[in-house]
């Protein structure tokens, strides 16, 4: 088991606090000592530049877990990985419940061995052995798709 931190601070500042002018701009700072400015979506009044709004962070994190655990496991099949390059994509709808929700995420990752590539069955099997085994893909309700680029 591990537990992980992260501090999340906002302040009204001198806005106003209505729905249409409070400020959706804050602070995510991570136990490593990064700091990261967050703001809502810009569809959702927050900022639009220099910002990562929560649902971009939730795809990036899905990712990067999928990344994570794909290396981890090529590296223990003794595939030697170069690069690994993932273009992914949320999408926000409403779920079945109804709610606004990131029902998919669609990854794309693009993956550079050294040596022998492994063939697309085999390719197949390390995605799907890393969705399976990605903490963060355990975590949620979002289907998460890979798809050969």
């Amino acid at each position: 088991m591990s537990e992980h931190v992260v501090d999340v601070s906002w302040s009204r500042g001198e806005h106003e606090f209505t729905y249409q002018s409070y400020s959706r701009d804050h602070e995510w700072r991570f136990d490593g000592g990064v700091t990261v400015p967050g703001s809502a979506n810009p569809a959702y009044l927050g900022t639009d530049s220099g910002t990562v709004d929560p649902e971009e962070a939730f795809v990036a994190a899905l990712s990067s877990c999928h990344m994570l655990t794909f290396l981890a496991i090529a590296a223990k099949k003794r595939l030697v990985v170069d690069s690994y390059v993932d273009h992914a994509v949320g999408v926000m709808a409403k779920n079945e419940a109804g709610r606004m929700a990131v029902t998919r995420v669609t990854l794309h990752p693009v993956i550079t061995f050294a040596g022998e590539t492994p063939d697309e069955a085999a390719m197949d099997r390390l995605h799907h052995l890393s969705h399976q085994e990605c903490f963060i893909a355990n975590s949620v309700t979002t289907e998460v798709v890979v798809e050969k680029v």
